[in-house]
Formats: structure tokens, C-alpha cells, sequence
């Protein structure tokens, strides 16, 4: 689903080279939950930057789907994230004068969806992220966990293959760390969503069904997990 080819990143800020990625190669499998951990600055968000097509790379090939991006345009990259690929970052971004329901319909009205349809599909993810009793409230009435469901139920509702998660746990305590982890890995078994999780977190990543540890811009050691199990 998402692959790598000798990727690298090179940025250059105030005169300093800076590499992001070096000569990246993996592939990760449709229905697979992949995690990338290690300290800030070893790559992590540039690789999923790379993926959603925020960044493009400096060498290397990335594939989406056996498609090569290496020729995306700015609108073929903005169709891939309103079909393809959910993203859900660690600061929520959800639209403040907005309530959950209507945050979470925000991509299917950008894609020029209306009507019931819409309100369906915006009921049934609210209902698999256990936030339909608080559909009406914005963002502000919300906990930071409850705004986090909201954000992953943004991000699925067009139903993309792809779900990118930048370190989704980090502005959460560690019950509610947990749980929506638990939530991430419960759509991997339920819809063979491909996630890519990136993470400060040990206790996160051992929810993924393998762990690849980075280290300035390399990936240094591919860790294997025993199936993990999650009733929904």
C-alpha cells in the first residue's frame, strides 16, 4: 500500500544541511499497523509528511497503491487525501466555531457531497468512535480525548486505505493515550485500513503489528509483535 524507494529528504535552513530522511526503503502492506518510533528530529513526521504529499522528496521513489507519486500534481495530491489517505495530528485541528457532526463532515462538503447521505455516514463514524452523544458540542466543550475521537472520525469518514497518525496520543493522558490507540488498531481488524503511526510513545507503538525504530533519518531496527487482539 505505502512504499518506499531509497527516499531521502534533504532540507537546507540558514546555510546548514539538514537530512530528514536517508535513503529510506520499506513497504508497508495493505491492513497492516506500522509504527516509527525514536527521539524528535530522527524523521518520523518528514516520512509521513512524504506520504500525505505536504512534502515531496529530494531523491527516491514513493508509491501509493503500486502508483508512483513522483509526477503528482497539487491536484492530484489534494485528490488522494479527500480519497485516500485520513490524517490525524497530535493538535486535533478541528474548526473551533464548528461542532463534532459538522467537523467530521467538513471532507465529504469539500468533496461537494450533500444531504442525507452525508448525515449518515457522519452518524455511523461518531457512533464507532463513541462520541455520538456529544455530536452537538464544539470542540471547546470537549476533553482532549473526546476531541481525538472527533479528529480520527474526521479522518475515516471518507473511508481512505491509508491512515497517517502523528503522534495522535501526545496531547493525552495515558488512559486516554490508550484508548484511542485501542481505537486505531480496532480499525485495522474491522476495515484493513493501512496505519501508519508515528510516536514518542513505547506503550503506543506496541498496539502495531511491527515497530520500525529511527535514528537521523534511517531505519535502524524493525521490531515484530504478536497479533494484538481488540474488542470494539
Amino acid at each position: 500500500m505505502v512504499t518506499f524507494k531509497q527516499v531521502s529528504k534533504i532540507y537546507e535552513r540558514g546555510g546548514d544541511t539538514i537530512t530528514g530522511l536517508d535513503q529510506v526503503t520499506v513497504e508497508v502492506a495493505k491492513g497492516d499497523f506500522c509504527a516509527f518510533i525514536g527521539p524528535s528530529g530522527c524523521g518520523k513526521s518528514t516520512l509521513l509528511n512524504l506520504v500525505a504529499g505536504l512534502d515531496v522528496p529530494t531523491s527516491g521513489d514513493i508509491l501509493l497503491g503500486g502508483r508512483s507519486t513522483s509526477r503528482f500534481t497539487g491536484d492530484d495530491w489534494t485528490r488522494i487525501r479527500r480519497e485516500t489517505v485520513g490524517i490525524v495530528f497530535q493538535a486535533f485541528h478541528l474548526i473551533p466555531g464548528l461542532t463534532a457532526a459538522e467537523n467530521v463532515a467538513f471532507p465529504l462538503l469539500l468533496r461537494g457531497e450533500r444531504g442525507a447521505s452525508v448525515q449518515a455516514r457522519v452518524e455511523d463514524v461518531l457512533e464507532l468512535v463513541s462520541m455520538t452523544t456529544r455530536r452537538h458540542h464544539r470542540p471547546s466543550e470537549l476533553s482532549g480525548g473526546e476531541q481525538q475521537r472527533v479528529a480520527i472520525a474526521r479522518a475515516i469518514v471518507h473511508q481512505p486505505q491509508i491512515i497517517l497518525a502523528d503522534e495522535p496520543t501526545g496531547n493525552l493522558d495515558s488512559q486516554h493515550g490508550a484508548e484511542i490507540i485501542g481505537l486505531l488498531r480496532s480499525l485495522v481488524q474491522r476495515f484493513r485500513q493501512t496505519v501508519l503511526l508515528v510516536t514518542h510513545s513505547t506503550e503506543a507503538a506496541e498496539a502495531a503489528d511491527y515497530v520500525w525504530a529511527m535514528k537521523d533519518g534511517r531505519l535502524m531496527t524493525r521490531t515484530q509483535h504478536e497479533p494484538v487482539t481488540v474488542v470494539a
